[in-house]
């Protein structure tokens, strides 16, 4: 039996259509009161599907075929010949052209299972189009609230789901207020690729495919953090394969995020924003701009407890490192970007085998 459990005050609530966080206002993660399969019962099927044994609350997700895309098996090349330790995972070659399609398919699934009509999505652009795509696979209503500054190719990807497209003028917090106060008012699922933790589900296969195709542990993976949606899939992915003891160590976690909006890497060196909050000061990377991540504790403790760090980034540097991977033949959106902007500062030793996503395509991006 899985149920949600608050992260805060402990308490536990079934898994139902409007639950989404606690009634202390606390964030919900999932408690199995039953261990997990083994992790050597994966399936044959070539999508995220294949790990369906090993993700919590798989009772809730037994309709997943009537919902699938394809989505998962992304290919892990190496980067550079003359560096075969550096690898790059092709994220952006999913159904919706997004890792966050991982994610976005168990959350319909789930909502698919619990009977429900119609779904509310906030987002930067790529969590929006996921929600709506398998939404519309589902044949469920979607509403996606998104900024008014959104690109614009990523409103026609949203739009040609067919789901309802709000436009919020305001910060990326706004347009999550917004949803919010919708959820509220309307009674109806909330598809939040950061609140519901069914998400992290989906996000944590990252890991498995990693494993899988490297055969072991990478010794380190970069990360762009906005929400920490990837970031904590992963993190939580390669825990339970320690745990398991299909690996013999935790990758170490270096988190990337651009200059102009880095509070978790802030907050990582320190700085507390609850009297001063941090002010997102304009960054062309849409899809990590999130001056107030929800989850900012639970990063920042996956981070320390990987014995990572976090490396931010400047625009030019942003700009610089997506002409480069272009030139690779990786054509990825400008958020994609941060993480190989990262990577050229990271100081890696000549036998550390990293693993980097590139999470979103370039047509994604309004240049």
């Amino acid at each position: 039996m899985t149920l949600y459990s608050c992260s805060e005050c402990k308490q536990v609530y079934p898994i139902t259509a409007t639950r989404w966080k606690c009634e202390c206002g606390g964030l919900l993660n999932l408690l199995q009161t039953e261990s997990n399969t083994p992790y050597d019962n994966w399936t044959s099927q070539q999508s995220i599907w294949r790990y369906v044994s090993s993700m919590a609350g798989k009772e809730y997700l037994s309709g997943w075929r009537s919902i699938t895309l394809g989505e998962g098996q992304t290919p892990l090349l190496e980067l550079n010949e003359s560096d075969p330790n550096t690898l790059v995972k092709l994220d952006f070659m999913m159904p919706t052209l997004s890792f966050k399609d991982r994610g976005a398919a168990v959350l319909v699934t789930l909502a698919k299972q619990l009977g429900v009509n119609k779904v509310i999505a906030d987002s930067s652009g790529n969590a929006g189009t996921a929600i709506a795509a398998y939404s519309a696979k589902a044949g469920i209503e979607c509403d996606v609230y998104v900024s008014a500054d959104t690109s614009p190719n990523k409103l026609a990807q949203i739009k040609a789901h067919g789901a309802t497209i709000k436009s919020v003028k305001g910060t990326r917090e706004d347009v999550a207020t917004a949803a919010q106060f919708a959820v509220k008012e309307e009674q109806v699922f909330y598809a939040s690729h950061v609140y519901n933790p069914y998400f992290y589900e989906g996000t944590k296969t990252y890991a498995f495919e990693v494993y899988e195709q490297l055969g072991k542990a990478p010794n380190t993976v970069l990360i762009p953090v906005g929400n920490g949606t990837l970031l904590l899939g992963a993190y939580y992915g390669f825990r339970e394969l320690l745990e398991a003891k299909k690996i013999e160590y935790m990758p170490k976690i270096i988190a990337i995020q651009a200059e102009n909006c880095s509070p978790i890497a802030k907050a990582f060196e320190g700085q507390d924003f609850k009297e001063k909050p941090f002010v997102n000061e304009g960054t062309l990377a849409e899809g990590i701009a999130i001056a107030s991540p929800a989850r900012s504790k639970q990063i920042v403790e996956a981070i320390r407890e990987t014995e990572g760090t976090f490396i931010t980034v400047s625009e030019d540097e942003i700009l610089e490192a997506r002409e480069i991977l272009a030139v690779k033949g990786f054509y990825v959106e400008i958020t994609s970007a941060v993480n190989y902007a990262g990577y050229m500062k990271y100081a890696n030793s000549r036998d550390e085998v990293i693993v980097i996503p590139l999470c979103g395509a370039g047509i994604k991006s309004p240049t």
